[in-house]
């Protein structure tokens, strides 16, 4: 059976945990609103799926014995994470310039932007390759990862919705600081990205 007293918990702390996915919700959430946000943070989901399912057949063994295949992983992650940074910092000066409403994300564009920054999330290469197998029964073991699975995205659901509202919340206080939140939300990807150029190899427990 599983232990979800200790599971839940544990992962929803990995769900609330400050990150790339989780800062694109909260500038969406800013820019666009709660909807917008979560509309757009489908693309993460949807990426999340297949990325538990290869796990789960044991080819998420692939990311943390394989040096050569996580480092290709992990640079092409942090190229779009800082390529997506400084977008930000770039679209910040058109707010100044045209007002809030001059530079609507389009939702296509935000939903491609959360699936290729969850493609390259280490947290997440972490969770479903070393975290979920702690949890998974061996007599039911499709079963039991499967349920892992539907509470991991159920949580990071509840996890999108805390941060798009946060980031509506400041925006509906200090809108006129929408593009110092946009510079911000700029340079914190573009850390995320370097971050992730020295992050260790995750190693299975």
């Amino acid at each position: 059976m599983i232990d979800w007293l200790i599971f839940i918990p544990a992962c929803f702390a990995l769900n609330l945990a400050f990150g790339p996915n989780n800062l694109l919700s909260m500038t969406n959430g800013a820019r666009s609103g709660v909807t917008f946000a979560q509309r757009a943070a489908m693309g993460r989901l949807l990426v999340f799926v297949p990325m538990i399912a290869v796990s789960a057949l044991g080819l998420g063994v692939i990311l943390t014995t394989s040096a050569f295949v996580f480092s290709v992983v992990k640079v092409i992650g942090a190229a779009y994470l800082i390529w997506l940074g400084v977008s930000l910092w770039r679209s910040a000066r058109i707010l100044e310039t045209d007002g809030i409403g001059a530079a609507p994300s389009t939702l296509a564009g935000a939903f491609r932007s959360e699936a290729l920054v969850a493609i390259s999330n280490p947290k997440a290469i972490l969770i479903f390759a070393a975290f979920f197998p702690q949890f998974v029964v061996v007599e039911s073991y499709w079963q039991s990862y499967a349920m892992l699975g539907a509470a991991f995205l159920l949580m990071e659901a509840l996890a999108i919705f805390a941060y798009a509202a946060l980031g509506k919340f400041a925006s509906a206080f200090a809108s006129k600081g929408l593009p110092t939140l946009q510079r911000v939300s700029g340079c914190t990807m573009c850390l995320f990205g370097a971050l992730l150029l020295v992050s260790p190899q995750p190693a299975r427990s």
